[in-house]
């Protein structure tokens, strides 16, 4: 979603928890329960969560790759909604999707892709192996 007021690219990932944990343990040979993330685990929890979702999904605007930051992630019933934000996006008119979040875990994966700029929303749908996506505005 682009947030023309902060100019701001805003990025959700909602992913199925038992997925999700399933591949970050397989990835990164650790115990992940982010269901119930004790305080001293957080840290890194958060550290592997940031990791694999910036391997995994890469931007353009307009033709420039962008730079993620991670804001955190919640539990949102079965699903695990990741925060994503871009800075210093004034204005875009395409946007460039590479995704490939839980593609080394299953190799049926379907990703749905929403992209909102000035409340008008496009959206697509990569089956596996396809990773690429764009939306012109």
């Amino acid at each position: 979603n682009h947030n023309a007021k902060d100019n701001t690219l805003e990025i959700t990932c909602r992913i199925f928890t038992d997925d999700f944990e399933a591949i970050l343990e397989k990835n990164y040979k650790t115990k992940v329960d982010l269901t119930h993330t004790p305080d001293a685990a957080k840290a890194n929890t958060n550290k592997i969560v940031s990791d694999y979702i910036v391997k995994h999904l890469q931007i353009k605007a307009d033709g420039k790759p962008v730079s993620l930051s991670y804001l955190g992630f919640e539990i949102d019933n079965d699903a695990v909604a990741v925060y994503l934000e871009v800075d210093n996006i004034p204005s875009v008119k395409k946007v460039d999707v590479n995704n490939s979040i839980l593609y080394d875990q299953f190799d049926d994966q379907v990703e749905i892709i929403h992209v909102i700029i000035g409340g008008n929303r496009k959206s697509d749908k990569l089956n596996y192996p396809d990773t690429q996506a764009a939306f012109q505005f």
